[in-house]
Order: structure tokens, then C-alpha cells, then sequence
């Protein structure tokens, strides 16, 4: 059985998709079956997969509305075995027409409950807000990775967040667990991510994991080609920093011996 795990921070722009995007990526080069999940109305894990957004008929939004089944949804990437169900705008409506449904919380559970034996993993791109769609996402996943981003204000936020979490474990899903956190746009050549890093260790009561993503212009160039960075540019720093922490995961979960390691060969687009 697969595991779903929802990439969450409430903050937005602190690289929820890009990690989403590209370590789906990199499992999928490992040989993981996965399916991202965009749950953000921007749609950018969508396009930054390949998938042109203005040209899907079914969505997320249908999905959750009632309007289609979860395999009407899935789309094709970029990538070997990776798979969407994508988003777009049409998203944002998603929570006035949810009042008043029953059981709204349990939409996406119920839907991707159908999939997890087709997947090793179901990475959920969650919104930057603690709205309906994030609920979902947490009531639907078995884990939650947390993005940190190398700034001053990195620990603001993260409490509610956690907070929001424990609610969704007491209420809702008592299997939700915190994966760790994955620290983003880290710079070793500044005295502020370095302090970032030691504060928010010392802080948060959590797992961190060891690979830090570094600024990489790569990465950010890669999502305006509809690629992943392992594909756009696989000997980039960027590309081998989500390349680590997929095997740090392999490894957590028991998927993968420490110590060895599976080199990223890009696929064709």
C-alpha cells in the first residue's frame, strides 16, 4: 500500500511545489509509482510537471465537487511514472461550494483511499492557507513534510501549523504523523541560513531531515520548461539535493539500504 504524504506550510514561498514537483520527480527516476495531488489553486505543481493547466477537463475541483471520478482526474507528466491529478483556478471556488456538504473534510481520503494500491507514494502540493483544501490534504495523508525556508521569520507560523496538524490527528486523522522538516533556499555562504538552521533545530520538536535545499537558478528556471530540475538540469545542485532526500526517504521508510544510491538518468520529455 502506498503512502500519501501532504507537502504543507501555510506560508507561501517557501518551495511547497517546487519540493513537490521535484521530489516526486526523483522518486519516480528511482522507480516509485507516484501521483501528485495539486491542491493549490495556482496550479503550478500542474504546469511545472508538463501539463498545460487552460487544457484539462477534469480537475481537483471536479473531483471534490462531485463531477468526476478520481480516474477521470489523472493525467500524465513529464516523467516515468509519474502521474497528476491536476489543478487549476477553478479551485478557489472549491470551498463555497463545499458548505453545508457532509462529511466535506473527508473528500479527498475517501477518493484517493481508491489509489493507494496503485502508488509507492501520493505527494499532495498543499494550498499556503490552513482552508478547507489543506484540511483535506491532512485528513487524506499519512504523513506531513513541513518546507522551512532559510528566513529571518522561518519559525513564524510554523506553530499554528503544527497546532492545525494536532487538531487534524485529534479529529479527524489519528494516523497523521510529522515526517520532519526539509529546510529550502539554504545558502552556506550567509550567516543567516546557517542561523536559521541552528534555531529552528533547537525550536522545533521535530524531525529534520538532513538534505537542505540549496538557491539554485536551475531550480528555479526548471518549472517555466514544464520539467522537474532531475530532467531540466540533472547536474545541478538542485537536482542532487532532491535527489538525496528522495533516498533519505527510501531509507526512512524502508524502502532503500542506507548507503547506496540510485543515479538520476533523465527521461524524455
Amino acid at each position: 500500500m502506498g503512502k500519501i504524504i501532504a507537502i504543507a506550510n501555510q506560508k507561501g514561498g517557501v518551495g511547497k511545489t517546487t519540493s513537490t514537483i521535484n521530489l516526486s520527480a526523483a522518486l519516480a527516476l528511482k522507480g516509485m509509482r507516484v501521483l501528485v495531488v495539486d491542491c493549490d489553486p495556482q496550479g503550478n505543481a500542474t504546469s511545472g510537471l508538463g501539463i498545460e493547466k487552460s487544457e484539462i477537463e477534469n480537475t481537483v475541483y471536479e473531483l471534490m465537487i462531485g463531477d468526476c471520478e478520481t480516474e477521470q482526474c489523472i493525467c500524465e507528466s513529464a516523467v516515468t511514472n509519474l502521474k497528476v491529478i491536476p489543478s487549476n483556478v477553478n479551485l478557489a471556488g472549491a470551498e463555497i461550494e463545499l458548505i453545508g456538504m457532509n462529511n466535506k473534510e473527508f473528500i479527498l481520503k475517501d477518493a484517493l483511499s481508491k489509489l493507494k494500491d496503485e502508488y509507492d507514494y501520493i505527494m499532495i502540493d498543499c494550498p499556503p492557507s490552513l482552508n478547507i483544501l489543506t484540511v483535506n490534504a491532512l485528513a487524506a495523508a499519512d504523513a506531513v513534510l513541513i518546507t522551512i525556508q532559510c528566513e529571518f521569520y522561518a519559525l513564524e507560523g510554523l506553530s499554528q501549523l503544527i497546532h492545525t496538524i494536532e487538531l487534524v490527528k485529534a479529529r479527524l486523522n489519528p494516523g497523521l504523523v510529522i515526517d520532519g522538516g526539509v529546510f529550502t533556499m539554504y545558502d552556506s555562504r550567509t550567516n543567516l541560513s546557517n542561523q536559521v538552521v541552528e534555531n529552528v533545530k533547537n525550536n522545533l520538536e521535530q524531525n529534520i531531515y538532513k538534505t537542505m535545499i540549496p538557491r539554485n537558478v536551475r531550480l528555479a528556471e526548471a518549472p517555466s520548461y514544464g520539467l522537474p530540475i532531475c530532467m531540466y538540469d540533472p547536474k545541478s545542485a538542485g537536482a542532487e539535493a532532491y535527489n538525496n532526500l528522495a533516498d533519505e526517504i527510501l531509507v526512512r521508510d524502508g524502502k532503500k539500504k542506507a548507503g547506496t544510491r540510485k543515479t538520476i538518468r533523465k527521461t524524455k520529455n
